[in-house]
C-alpha cells in the first residue's frame, strides 16, 4: 500500500485533566468535573467532530500512591464508555482491562455489551498490569511476575476470543412460526483448558457487530512485542526519536508476519503530546507555564515508578548520572521499554534531575512536540511516511482545550495534505482502522461441541 493510499489513524487518549502532570492546577482545566460524565461526553463529541478514529481510556485496578499531588483516581472505563456511546455515533471506544485481575467470561461480557450498545465501536486495550499495588486489592500475596502474567494473558485472550466466537453469525433464526429462536448446533462450548485458566462456555450473547472488539495492546518489552505480533490489531507505544520508532515498527510488523498475519492489519500508534501555539515561542511559553506548576515530589514518585530506580538521593539541579539507567537495553531488545526511553533522554540530553522531571511531566515518556500547528503536522507526517507509525495516540497536555485546538488547527492541515479523512467512511472501529471483521472460528468446525 502506498503512502498516498494510506490514511492516518488518530486516537484521543483521554487522561482526566490532561497528560501533563500539573494540568489539574492550570486555569485552562476543570478538575472538579473529573467524575462528571458530561465532561467526558463533551470531549468525545469534540473527537468525533474532528473524525478521529477513537477515544481511549487507560486504567489500573489500584489507586496510585501520589494522590496528594496529582489528580489520581478515575471512573471505571467500560462503564464510562457505555455512557459515552449513547452521546456519540461514530467515534471508537477503547478501554484498558487487565488479564491479571479479570476473568475471561466477565470481561468478554463487558466488552461484547459495549460493542452491541455502541453498534460496533468497542476496543479492548489488553494489559497485564505493571504495578504490584493491585495485588492486595484482589486478596493476593503478591503481583505475578512478568513471564507468568504474559503466559496468563495469552490464555486469557485465546479463551475470550473463543467465547466471543462461540455463537456463529447465523445462529439466531427468530422463526416465530416454528417457535425457534436460535439454532443450538451453531452455539458452541469452548471447553478451554490451560495452565492458568479453564472456561467451558458457551457465551451468553451472540457475536457483536464487529465479530469481536478490536484487540489493542500497549506493552513494548520483549514479551509485549511478541504478544503484540500474535494478537494485537492496534499497538500503543512510546518513542522519542524517529529511528527508535522505525526500529519498533519494523520489528512488530515482522513478528506479525511470522504469525501468518497481514502486517497492514496491525496498526502502530505512538503517543504524541502537542503543546500548540500560533508561534513556536507561544507554544514554549505554554509548556513553561505547565512545568512551573509541577511538584518535584510528584515527579520523583513518577520517575521511580517508571524506572524502578531510586533517585531521591540526587540533587534536583545537578545532572542525572549517565550510568543510572545503563541496564535499560535498546528499543528492539529490552524488558522495560519505558526505562529505555528515559535512559535515552539522559544519554542524549544530559539533563539535570529537575530537567528530566520536566521532560517526563508532559506525557510520562511519550513524545512531547512544542510548536505551531504546521510543526506538529510536519512531525506526524514524517513519522507516518517514514515507517515509524500508522497514526498516533494524541495525548493533549490539558483537557478539554488541548484537544479542541488540535482538532481545530492540526487536523485540517492533515486533511489538506490528504493524510486524514474528512468524513467517516464506515460505522465501526474496525472500519476506521481499516481492519477486517473476523469470522467465527467455529463457523466451519464440524467437530466442535454444540449445545
Amino acid at each position: 500500500m502506498s503512502d498516498q493510499q494510506r490514511q492516518l489513524s488518530l486516537n484521543a487518549f483521554i487522561y482526566p485533566a490532561g497528560h501533563h502532570e500539573s494540568a489539574w492546577r492550570h486555569p485552562l482545566t476543570t478538575p472538579e468535573r473529573l467524575y462528571d460524565v458530561s465532561y467526558f461526553q463533551d470531549i468525545a463529541r469534540t473527537a468525533e467532530a474532528a473524525k478521529l478514529d477513537a477515544i481511549f481510556f487507560a486504567d489500573g485496578p489500584a489507586l496510585r500512591s501520589d494522590v496528594e499531588h496529582g489528580a489520581a483516581g478515575a471512573l471505571e472505563p467500560i462503564t464510562l464508555l457505555t455512557a459515552i456511546a449513547t452521546a456519540t455515533e461514530r467515534i471508537g471506544l477503547i478501554a484498558t482491562a487487565s488479564t491479571t485481575y479479570f476473568e475471561p467470561y466477565n470481561l468478554a461480557r463487558l466488552f461484547a455489551s459495549l460493542d452491541h450498545i455502541s453498534h460496533g465501536r468497542a476496543g479492548w486495550n489488553i494489559v497485564t498490569t505493571g504495578t504490584d499495588l493491585a495485588a492486595a486489592n484482589f486478596g493476593l500475596a503478591g503481583h505475578p511476575d512478568h513471564a507468568d502474567r504474559y503466559a496468563r494473558a495469552r490464555e486469557f485472550v485465546d479463551a475470550t476470543v473463543k467465547l466471543w466466537d462461540s455463537w456463529e453469525d447465523d445462529a439466531i433464526l427468530i422463526d416465530k412460526a416454528a417457535g425457534i429462536y436460535a439454532d443450538p448446533s451453531k452455539i458452541h462450548e469452548i471447553n478451554y483448558v490451560g495452565r492458568h485458566l479453564r472456561v467451558r462456555g458457551p457465551f451468553n450473547a451472540p457475536r457483536s457487530p464487529q465479530g469481536h472488539p478490536v484487540l489493542v495492546q500497549a506493552g513494548a518489552s520483549n514479551e509485549g512485542r511478541a504478544f503484540a505480533g500474535q494478537y494485537a490489531e492496534a499497538i500503543f507505544t512510546a518513542h522519542q526519536r524517529l529511528s527508535d520508532g522505525q526500529a519498533f515498527y519494523a520489528d512488530v510488523k515482522k513478528r506479525a508476519t511470522q504469525y501468518g498475519r497481514n502486517a497492514e492489519h496491525v496498526k502502530i500508534l505512538p503517543g504524541i503530546s502537542p503543546f500548540l501555539g500560533d508561534t513556536e515561542a507561544e507554544a514554549r511559553d505554554l509548556e513553561r507555564e505547565f512545568n512551573e506548576l509541577t511538584s518535584p515530589e510528584y515527579g520523583l514518585a513518577q520517575l521511580e515508578s517508571l524506572t524502578g530506580s531510586s533517585v531521591r538521593h540526587l540533587e534536583l539541579d545537578a545532572p542525572v548520572p549517565a550510568g543510572l539507567f545503563g541496564d535499560a537495553g535498546d528499543v528492539t531488545d529490552n524488558q522495560q521499554s519505558r526505562l529505555q526511553v528515559i535512559a535515552g533522554i539522559v544519554e542524549r540530553e544530559n539533563p539535570t534531575l529537575r530537567g528530566l522531571l520536566h521532560r517526563l511531566a508532559g506525557a510520562r515518556g511519550h513524545r512531547v512536540v512544542v510548536g505551531t500547528p504546521v510543526q506538529v503536522a510536519d512531525t506526524i507526517e514524517e513519522w507516518f511516511t517514514q515507517g515509524a507509525a500508522d497514526g498516533f495516540n494524541v495525548m493533549p497536555p490539558y483537557y478539554p482545550g488541548g484537544l479542541e485546538v488540535f482538532a481545530e488547527k492540526v487536523v485540517p492541515i492533515l486533511q489538506e495534505r490528504g493524510l486524514f479523512r474528512t468524513e467517516y467512511s464506515g460505522t465501526t472501529l474496525r472500519d476506521h482502522f481499516g481492519l477486517p471483521r473476523p469470522e467465527s472460528q467455529y463457523a466451519d468446525t464440524s467437530g466442535a461441541v454444540a449445545l
